[in-house]
């Protein structure tokens, strides 16, 4: 079977789109990983399948290299918009994922705005393995948490340079805290408006950036009272701005740009 696939990135975060509307789903976590290989593959972060819905311009299903499913992802999510508003010629079009119905809207300079929803900060929807407040983790470091559909640990660091992230976000992935595991960031906070951001990403190991993980880090930061609503997050690969009121939607804001279309072939 060949798939055709479209590969773009959001500020060095990389990510396939196959476009199977009008057509059966042959994504299996066995495909995803194949995929997913960057030797012997296509290479991406994340994997968006768009499907047919009824409710919405269309569905996407998200996979991780290593073939595990996840919930959401901000920067396919906005892809997979710019995609459909060129295709469509509107400003605007809402997706449906397991996050539920988003809205994506063209933003300045063709840049692409979604709306991610409220983050989820009680300690069973991160989900945490007991009762605790999710600002402040018992756990070195006192990290924070939340989900924005997938779990978010969040570090507050003065130097960033003074961290292996791939080390030390590998072992705190799996701490015993996240029966889901979980994504981690480690953040230096240049000003109450700037923050630099680096990632170690459940199931991916250490991306350029990360749409849903520079939302789960703002929101963190706002929660302990170190940054305003609206953030510049510069990430290895470059920059998104992410706003958040405290209450509701969580807003995530960047370029998104084509790489290479092409066919895969998978058995």
């Amino acid at each position: 079977m060949t798939l055709p696939f479209v590969k773009m990135h959001a500020h060095g975060d990389d990510f396939i789109i196959i476009d199977r509307r009008g057509q059966d789903d042959p994504i299996t976590a066995q495909v995803a990983r194949r995929l997913g290989d960057r030797h012997t593959g296509i290479g991406f972060n994340q994997l968006a399948v768009v499907l047919d819905c009824t409710d919405a311009a269309a569905r996407i299903k998200f996979w991780n290299p290593n073939g595990t499913p996840l919930q959401t992802c901000g920067s396919a999510t906005r892809g997979v918009a710019d995609r459909l508003m060129h295709e469509t010629g509107c400003q605007s079009v809402v997706l449906r994922t397991d996050r539920g119905l988003l809205t994506c809207v063209r933003a300045a300079g063709q840049q692409v705005s979604v709306n991610m929803g409220a983050p989820s900060l009680d300690w069973s929807a991160v989900p945490l393995a007991e009762a605790m407040d999710t600002r402040t983790l018992p756990i070195d470091g006192a990290p924070a948490a939340c989900s924005m559909g997938n779990p978010h640990c969040t570090y507050f660091v003065d130097d960033l340079t003074a961290f292996d992230v791939a080390a030390q976000g590998a072992a705190l992935e799996t701490h015993p805290l996240f029966p889901a595991k979980t994504n981690v960031h480690f953040v230096q906070v240049l000003d109450r408006r700037h923050i630099r951001l680096r990632i170690w990403e459940r199931g991916g190991g250490v991306p350029l950036g990360s749409g849903s993980c520079c939302c789960g880090a703002v929101v963190n930061g706002i929660r302990r009272g170190l940054l305003d609503d609206t953030v510049h997050v510069q990430c290895d690969g470059g920059a998104v701005t992410v706003q958040w009121d405290g209450q509701g939607g969580v807003i995530l804001t960047g370029s998104v740009e084509p790489i290479m279309q092409g066919a895969a072939y998978v058995l």
